[in-house]
C-alpha cells in the first residue's frame, strides 16, 4: 500500500504540476477562456488510461496460470525499468519543464483549440500511462484492495497539493521532494524487479525457483502485520531465491549511487585577458 501510495503521490504531483503550468500560462497570457480545452484534454487522457488499464486486466484474466506468471513477471521487470527511467528523466528535465511546456502552449494557441487540448492530452496521458503500467504490476497480483487504495490515496493527495501550490497556499521544495521520493522509489522498484523474477521462476522461464538464499518466515511471517507492512512497502519476501537476491542487490546499489551522487561542477571557461598595447 505504501509503495503504491508513493507512486501515486509522485506521479500524481507531476501530472498536477503540468496541468497547473498549462492553466497558469493561459491565465498569464489573458486566455482564461481557453482553459476548458485543457480540461478536455485532461479528461480524454484519464479516459484513455482507464480504458487501457481495463483492457489489459480483462485480457490478463483470460490467460492460464503459467501465462499469467510470464506476463506478470515480464511487466513487473518492465515496470521497474520504467520507474528507473522516470526518476532520472524527471531529475534531468525538471528545471526546464516549465519553459518547455509554455513553449508548446504558445505554439498550440497559434494553431487553435484542438492543438491546445492535444498538449494537455499528450502530457497528462504520458504520465497517466506510466503510472498505470507501474501500478498494474503491483495491483494485478494482489488479493486485497489495499494496493489500489494506496495508489488512489496518493493521487488524491497529489491533486490536493497541486491545487494548493497553484493557488500559492503552500510552498514545497520540489527539488528535495522529488529527490527523496525518487530514492524511495528505487527501493520499491528493486522489490518489483525481484517479484517479477519470482513470477518468471514460478513459471519455469528462469531457473532456481527452489534454491532459497534464506528463509526467515518463522521470524517474519508473511501474514503478520509487520510482514504485510514490509511486503506492501518494499515487496519484501522472507524466503527469496538466490536469483532474486542477486538481482535486487545488483539493481539497488548502483542505481541508488548514480541517483544520489552529486554532479560534478562544470568548470567556468577561462576569461581572456585583454592584449596589452605597447
Amino acid at each position: 500500500m505504501f509503495g503504491n501510495f508513493l507512486i501515486g503521490l509522485r506521479e500524481g504531483l507531476e501530472a498536477s504540476l503540468i496541468v497547473s503550468i498549462l492553466i497558469a500560462y493561459l491565465v498569464k497570457t489573458g486566455r482564461r477562456h481557453e482553459i476548458r480545452f485543457v480540461w478536455a484534454g485532461v479528461a480524454a487522457a484519464l479516459a484513455l488510461v482507464v480504458v487501457a488499464f481495463t483492457i489489459i486486466t480483462v485480457v490478463f484474466d483470460q490467460l492460464s496460470f503459467t501465462a499469467q506468471e510470464i506476463v506478470g513477471g515480464t511487466l513487473s521487470i518492465l515496470a521497474a525499468a520504467l520507474v528507473t527511467w522516470m526518476i532520472f528523466w524527471m531529475r534531468r528535465t525538471a528545471r526546464g519543464l516549465k519553459r518547455e511546456l509554455e513553449g508548446q502552449m504558445a505554439d498550440a494557441l497559434a494553431l487553435g483549440p484542438i492543438a491546445l487540448g492535444s498538449v494537455a492530452f499528450l502530457t497528462v496521458g504520458r504520465e497517466g500511462l506510466e503510472t498505470a503500467a507501474i501500478l498494474w504490476s503491483t495491483i494485478v497480483g494482489s488479493t486485497t484492495s489495499t494496493p489500489f487504495v494506496g495508489a488512489a490515496a496518493g493521487i488524491l493527495v497529489a491533486v490536493g497539493l497541486g491545487f494548493l501550490i497553484y493557488r500559492g497556499a503552500i510552498k514545497v521544495n520540489l527539488g528535495k521532494f522529488f529527490t527523496v521520493t525518487g530514492a524511495l522509489l528505487i527501493v520499491v522498484a528493486a522489490g518489483v524487479l525481484a517479484y517479477g523474477i519470482f513470477d518468471l521462476q514460478e513459471a519455469g522461464v528462469l531457473p532456481g525457483f527452489t534454491s532459497r538464499a534464506f528463509d526467515i518466515s518463522s521470524t517474519i511471517p508473511p501474514d503478520s502485520w509487520y510482514g504485510t507492512l514490509l511486503k506492501g512497502t518494499v515487496n519484501f519476501q522472507p524466503d527469496p531465491s538466490w536469483l532474486q537476491v542477486v538481482a535486487w542487490t545488483a539493481y539497488v546499489i548502483p542505481v541508488l549511487w548514480l541517483y544520489l551522487r552529486q554532479p560534478k561542477p562544470v568548470a567556468a571557461p577561462p576569461v581572456e585577458q585583454p592584449a596589452r598595447t605597447v
